[in-house]
């Protein structure tokens, strides 16, 4: 007994010493995972009440545009912009607060609001749809070189077509048909040639006289492009 006494205070001493040593820099390491450990819970839990305060803000946009009230819905996007502008609640209640605002006579605040969402929304596909209903704006006030500015900006090949075709639009308006011919004409390429859509497109290219040349690109577009007609120019401003 005596004999374990000794090497248990053995073990002892050695532990003291050992802790002495290098005891600060455990302490430090587990004190760092378990404040890593707190300020992930922390993020995730901040990030989950913002998307749920958001989504009321959002909720409440959503009705004031049900009602045609654009009072409320003007202070819901307040809210929404200034409180949780990062979350994806955002730029969504935006789309639907400037297609209200053109509605009601107002293309400032429409400009303005979907400026906002280009500037600030960390989502391609909501910049280049706020993108193609600013141009939109852009010519029913007939800021024609404004608006073709707009649609230079890069964009994905599923707005390709819409885009060609407002840009064609645009050009027409401004009275250069031949530039407009090849921008419907490139519009119908890149639409799915079985959408109403690319009828449409198709009837003011040979309104127009029919394509100049060979379509620019005549590859047939892939299932993401098929989608595209979605969000025909009903979804942007009447023009």
């Amino acid at each position: 007994m005596a004999v374990y006494d000794l090497e248990e205070q053995d073990q002892l001493e050695d532990l003291k010493a050992w802790w002495a040593q290098w005891g600060i820099y455990v302490t430090s390491v587990l004190l760092a995972v378990s404040m890593g450990v707190v300020g992930v819970q922390g993020w995730r839990w901040w990030k989950h009440n913002q998307a749920e305060q958001a989504s009321v803000l959002y909720a409440a946009v959503s009705a004031a545009a049900r009602a045609n009230d654009l009072g409320k819905a003007k202070d819901a996007m307040t809210g929404l912009a200034d409180k949780f502008g990062g979350t994806g609640y955002a730029p969504r209640g935006g789309l639907i607060v400037a297609r209200m605002l053109f509605d009601n006579g107002d293309k400032v605040g429409a400009k303005a609001q979907l400026q906002w969402i280009i500037d600030k929304s960390d989502e391609d596909n909501l910049k280049q749809i706020a993108r193609y209903r600013l141009a939109g704006v852009q010519f029913d006030d007939k800021q024609y070189d404004d608006a073709l500015r707009t649609l230079d900006a890069k964009h994905d090949e599923p707005f390709a077509g819409l885009y060609a075709d407002l840009r064609g639009d645009l050009l027409a308006a401004a009275g250069k048909p031949a530039e407009a011919r090849l921008a419907y004409q490139t519009a119908v390429a890149k639409l799915d040639a079985k959408s109403p859509y690319h009828s449409y497109v198709q009837v003011k290219l040979d309104a127009m006289g029919g394509p100049l040349t060979a379509p620019p690109d005549t590859a047939s577009p892939g299932p993401s492009a098929a989608k595209a007609p979605a969000a025909s120019p009903a979804a942007a401003p009447s023009k």
